[in-house]
């Protein structure tokens, strides 16, 4: 797939997602055939305004590429001035997010909120443009407001018009959220309506997925968010399924702990052990979630308080599965609970806590 000057080889792309898509899960996904990774949201004013963390979140490795930074805004020269600066880093490409469905970002007038004046939205997007330096840009964006406010075909056209080099379309409404089932027909039409390239979004966990998104709506490119979450190996088996038409399956458990591991060596590098404990607790949750034993681990890990206590845990639940020592458990509960909110393990009550 070519994205402006860009060439994109492998069709599955991972989108960014706060507190996930740091330079170890990147790496990692890289390793694995990810055709694109992106960098986390960063907002345009902490951009300009040298923010130390949005800084740290823009920070990527030449190995890492080709790279996207996605970026928050609403003002067009404060993008544009955010766009300038971005590009001295040299990225691949630079997205503008207006698909975020979270209130504290709509309330703010920024991410999917801006899909409600597809006018200003090309003003942003002209702007971001004409700062690029001839890096490309691209629009994330939503179905519309809502099921009765749908107006993906003018908000796409209008990207386009103004100068975006590739869309990606997550097939929800802003009001959906993640709870309700994508809807893929409409980005079908948007495919056949805009002449850039388009990237589906939306519900994908399977290698299966991806492939039939592409078959039924005959979109450029496919990118996942939640089902790469614990599961790098997604991107490894869409790739021999699609060149090859077979799928490989899970990878056995020595390779998700080996994989693990390694994601977990990557965090320390780039964060040190006191910043990377609760980022290893919650990765090593979601790579264990397909195998039995999950509860078991669970009740284990929230206790530990150093990385070496948290590998030698891995490496004793590695060796139950293989000995077939642990609880059976409903693994078809634990992924549904996990798509409706990938932090499974926490109630109503703690998730509100994490803001």
């Amino acid at each position: 797939m070519k994205i402006g000057n860009l060439d994109i080889e492998n069709r599955l792309i991972l989108a960014p997602m706060a507190e996930v898509t740091d330079s170890s899960f990147r790496k990692i996904t890289k390793e694995f055939g990810a055709g694109l990774t992106f960098t986390q949201m960063v907002s345009a004013q902490g951009v300009i305004n040298n923010n130390f963390e949005t800084l740290r979140l823009l920070s990527f490795s030449r190995d890492e590429k080709p790279i996207g930074v996605q970026v928050l805004g609403n003002e067009p020269e404060i993008l544009g001035d955010a766009v300038k600066e971005i590009v001295k880093l040299k990225p691949d490409l630079i997205d503008l997010n207006c698909g975020c469905p979270v209130d504290k970002v709509v309330s703010n007038n920024m991410g999917s909120a801006l899909l409600e004046d597809p006018k200003a939205m090309g003003q942003l997007i002209k702007k971001m443009v004409d700062s690029s330096s001839g890096v490309p840009i691209s629009v994330k964006l939503r179905l519309g407001k809502d099921k009765t406010n749908i107006n993906i075909f003018e908000t796409a056209r209008v990207a386009e018009e103004n100068g975006a080099s590739v869309l990606f379309v997550h097939t929800r409404t802003r009001a959906d959220k993640y709870e309700s089932d994508p809807d893929w027909h409409w980005l079908k039409k948007v495919k056949e309506l805009v002449n850039i390239p388009v990237v589906g979004n939306g519900s994908i966990f399977t290698p299966q997925d991806a492939k039939e998104m592409i078959d039924l709506t005959g979109c450029d490119s496919v990118m996942v968010a939640r089902g790469a979450l614990g599961n790098p190996f997604i991107f490894d088996r869409f790739n021999k399924l699609i060149n090859t038409g077979l799928d490989p399956g899970e990878p056995s458990v020595e390779i998700v702990r080996n994989v693990l591991l390694k994601q977990i060596s990557f965090m320390e590098r780039e964060f040190g052990e006191p910043n990377s404990l609760d980022k290893a607790k919650k990765n090593s949750i979601w790579y264990f979630r397909f195998y039995p034993g999950i509860n078991q681990f669970l009740e284990k890990v929230f206790s530990l308080n150093n990385l070496h206590a948290i590998r030698s845990l891995i490496e004793e639940h590695t060796k139950n599965i293989l000995k077939g020592n642990l609880q059976i458990t409903q693994l078809s509960d634990i992924n549904i609970k996990f798509k409706k909110k990938v932090l499974f393990w926490l109630t109503e009550e703690n998730l509100e806590t994490l803001g």
